[in-house]
């Protein structure tokens, strides 16, 4: 009994020492170096408008995040490049490498209400970040990317940026802080609605009046869904029912295409006629053959852009 007794003793102090949660040795957490880095508060605005661009500008708020609750920036540096990708040959960069376009102060960051970190916002125009890589507002596409570079110098002499930055405090939303954003110049586009509109031509030679209805797609920025692909054409001519066809048209910059095909696998594609303020118009063909001019009307308070 006594040594049963001992054998249980014995294994339940080597059990609950196995449990035994320590650190060795010490670690010396108060002699550890601390970096910095600047949380994104707020995204102001981080594209510019192709159609606008003397008023668009790239702006944020930022958060100066270090052992002093923001007190060791010295300088935070904004810096540019400009980034266009050229069909069949890759991105083009203008400058190769960012260029300075503004500098923050220590001066710029200041208390807040909301947290203990200093905090400042910003705002570099198009044209500042135009005029700084080299071109001009003429030479700007639509889809052409300025990407901002922030550079924050501490009083240490030490430098925080995009490429010593670890992927968890880029990304992760508590911390924030990519160091670069790109911006994209855009070209906005609201087409979407319900038209009424004339047949001008057809393929079999009828002419005639109808509606059609531009459906946005949410997935694709620009590309419209159209309740029928041939505007009634078929209707008037065979008759037939556009059905389960899949035809968009695409507004790239006021370019507009015209893609996908009809229920028997034809493909469809656009050319604009013409376009005022009150009317558009278009030949529409596919790979069957069939074509069709339309003149479609816009709608009260909703004029049609330049579109070509």
């Amino acid at each position: 009994m006594l040594r049963y007794s001992f054998g249980l003793l014995a294994s339940a102090l080597i059990f609950l020492s196995s449990c035994r949660d320590f650190v060795e040795p010490n670690v010396p957490y108060k002699d550890f170096d601390t970096g910095a880095y600047l949380r994104t508060i707020a995204r102001t605005s981080t594209s510019f408008n192709f159609f606008n661009l003397a008023n668009s500008k790239f702006a944020l708020t930022l958060e100066a995040v270090d052992i002093e609750d923001g007190k060791t920036v010295q300088t935070v540096e904004i810096r540019v490049r400009h980034r266009r990708l050229i069909p069949g040959v890759g991105l083009r960069y203008t400058p190769q490498n960012d260029v300075l376009v503004k500098t923050l102060q220590a001066s710029d960051f200041k208390p807040n209400s909301d947290s203990r970190f200093l905090r400042t916002s910003f705002e570099v125009t198009a044209a500042e970040a135009i005029a700084a890589v080299g071109l001009t507002q003429a030479q700007i596409q639509g889809g052409d990317v300025f990407e901002f570079r922030l550079v924050l110098n501490d009083k240490f002499g030490r430098t925080f940026s995009s490429n010593n930055v670890t992927t968890n405090v880029a990304g992760a939303p508590f911390y924030a802080s990519p160091f670069q954003y790109p911006v994209s110049v855009v070209c906005p586009s609201d087409l979407a609605g319900t038209y009424q509109f004339d047949a001008l031509e057809t393929f079999c030679g009828k002419t005639f009046s109808g509606s059609t209805t531009w459906t946005a797609v949410a997935a694709s920025p620009g590309s419209y869904t159209v309740s029928d692909g041939t505007f009634g054409a078929w209707q008037a001519c065979y008759p037939d029912t556009w059905g389960s066809g899949n035809v968009r048209i695409n507004d790239a910059c006021n370019r507009l295409t015209m893609s996908g095909t009809d229920k028997y696998g034809d493909s469809y594609s656009m050319t604009v006629k013409s376009s005022t303020p009150q009317v558009l118009t278009f030949e529409w063909v596919n790979t069957y053959g069939e074509f069709g001019t339309v003149a479609v009307k816009s709608n009260a308070g909703k004029p049609w852009p330049n579109l070509r």
